[in-house]
């Protein structure tokens, strides 16, 4: 029997990417991708030219049994999302857990995510962390940030730069306007850039400019 495998995928610079991952994706039948034209990029670099197929939140429920079915016949399938690890804040637990449940071997490659980065640069201890990805859009978010207020560890969160002035203001509100903080953006690419101080004089940094890229917040224990 085939398996199904999970390979992460720059999260930035394309250059990060593991040699293995290349071997697999190269050897793969089909590769399953969030995104098929920001994958292209990756596998035309790499001059990789193994089938897409487009798989993400909209569409997994319906074609995860079909994809293990397929597995099990024989394909060598690989799941990548648009950046980073597959499952981690993107498509994926579905389909791995169908083929669990169906006894299809499953493996995950090491390699590229946001949240160790962002969490290492923060300065902030990293021993022990707790990872919230992308807070609720609406319900159960106030909930959230409230239980948020209790956690005595490292807290990571992901956002997007039209929500990022919302939340952490939020979370001033919550944990104190004086918490220690760190923003990490647009990691390993040209526009890099890590942000740390209090809660309010992160705020202040970010109302001054543009918000563009992808944002990692990392908030110091209580």
């Amino acid at each position: 029997m085939s398996k199904l495998y999970l390979v992460p995928t720059p999260i930035g610079n394309l250059e990060d990417i593991t040699l293995r991952a290349l071997r697999i994706l190269k050897e793969s039948d089909i590769i399953l991708a969030e995104d098929t034209r920001k994958t292209r990029i990756l596998l035309k670099k790499y001059n990789i030219s193994s089938r897409l197929i487009s798989h993400h939140k909209f569409n997994e429920h319906r074609t995860a049994r079909d994809i293990a079915d397929r597995i099990k016949n024989g394909e060598q399938i690989t799941l990548v999302s648009d950046a980073g690890t597959p499952s981690i804040s993107d498509p994926g637990y579905l389909l791995v857990k169908t083929c669990i449940d169906l006894e299809i071997p499953v493996e995950c490659l090491p390699g590229p995510t946001a949240l160790i980065p962002a969490l290492v640069n923060s300065g902030f201890p990293s021993d022990t962390f707790c990872f919230e990805g992308f807070l609720p859009h609406k319900k159960g978010r106030k909930t959230r940030i409230t239980r948020l207020a209790a956690e005595e560890r490292t807290i990571i969160l992901y956002e997007s730069p039209h929500r990022l002035l919302k939340t952490l203001t939020e979370l001033s509100e919550s944990l104190g306007p004086e918490r220690a903080c760190s923003v990490s953006r647009e990691l390993t690419k040209v526009h890099e850039e890590t942000i740390r101080g209090t809660i309010t004089e992160v705020i202040k940094y970010f109302s001054r400019k543009p918000l563009r890229g992808e944002f990692v917040i990392v908030i110091a224990p209580r």
